[in-house]
């Protein structure tokens, strides 16, 4: 047998193997992560998750308080990014207008006082 047909079966054996181990005998579990670790479309989600809770409730600072969960982003900024990708992927307009309510609410937010302004 040729020295480079045995190569590339120890390399294919090789691999085969680290994908069942990783895959089965010892797969990465995550745990206890907070929002700001998730991509780009569950953040989406999770904004539309908080607008929808807003809209039911019409607690701004709790929503403010969810919103935080993304990072140092302020809140309107990040619902902001996420209507921006809900827009280009095509999300329902009621679901736009959830997100879009929560926008505007945030854009007159004033957390010393905790209410809107006028």
């Amino acid at each position: 047998m040729s020295r480079w047909i045995l190569f590339f079966i120890t390399i294919i054996i090789g691999a085969v193997a680290g994908l069942y181990y990783g895959w089965f005998i010892n797969p990465v579990r995550y745990v206890d992560t907070t929002p700001d670790t998730l991509r780009e479309d569950y953040r989406a989600d999770y904004v539309l998750m908080v607008a929808e809770a807003y809209q039911e409730d019409g607690d701004l600072g709790m929503a403010v308080r969810r919103l935080a969960l993304m990072g140092d982003v302020r809140p309107a900024d990040t619902v902001a990014q996420a209507t921006l990708y809900a827009v280009e992927t095509g999300y329902g307009r009621s679901d736009l207008a959830l997100m879009q309510q929560l926008a505007d609410d945030l854009q007159t937010w004033n957390p010393v006082l905790g209410a809107p302004t006028p």
